[in-house]
């Protein structure tokens, strides 16, 4: 069993490993993965170099840890935010918004999930193919209630991750902001284009 599935008894282990995983986070965000080391992982979080190894073996282990936090963190984000809204189209509207300023607050987050692709890309798609999934799911509901257009649900969903996902780099990674407005209103008006239902799918729905 990888050392990273383990948890750790402790209290005091478990905040130990979120030390690591905060202190990895920064190091890998801030220098890039190569650049940085084991020994600058322990020493930004305060312990020394040999607890790393209770909790994982290798820096491609700690950095699967991190991409599949992320994965988690961003998915508990987007349903927060989305909670309680029943309007498919209003949901991406949301979700783009709370997507682009996670990214932002999350910056060093992002471009760890960007570099795995080159590190491990078995992790990197599965952290995509995850999301995938969850959204397909979501957007075939919509399409059965009728809310949005009938058609391959999960066409649709990488559709839409790909452009919250380069309008993330564009602006939240590379400059640290929120698209112009603009730029949203035109992302925005793609999506809802591209989701509405066509005048047939009104007609079969009846």
């Amino acid at each position: 069993m990888a050392k990273a599935t383990r948890k750790p008894v402790t209290a005091r282990g478990e905040q130990t490993r979120q030390n690591l995983l905060a202190a990895a986070e920064l190091e890998f965000g801030e220098k890039g993965f190569h650049t940085a080391s084991v020994s600058s992982i322990t020493r930004r979080a305060g312990v020394a170099q040999g607890t790393f190894y209770i909790y994982y073996d290798s820096k491609e282990e700690i950095l699967r840890e991190l991409v599949r936090f992320m994965n988690r963190k961003l998915r508990h984000t987007l349903t927060q935010a989305t909670h309680g809204i029943t309007d498919r189209i209003e949901v991406e509207r949301v979700g783009l918004e709370t997507f682009l300023r996670f990214a932002i607050e999350d910056q060093n987050l992002y471009r760890v999930v960007l570099e795995s692709q080159f590190i491990d890309e078995s992790i990197y798609r599965e952290y995509y193919e995850q999301m995938a999934d969850v959204y397909t799911a979501r957007l075939e509901q919509a399409q059965r209630e009728g809310q949005i257009r009938s058609g391959s649900a999960y066409g649709q969903a990488w559709a839409l991750m790909g452009m919250a996902s380069f309008l993330g780099l564009r602006y939240a990674v590379w400059e640290g902001t929120m698209p112009p407005d603009d730029v949203m209103e035109t992302a925005l008006a793609f999506i809802e284009g591209g989701l509405v239902p066509l005048k047939d799918d009104d007609v079969k729905a009846e």
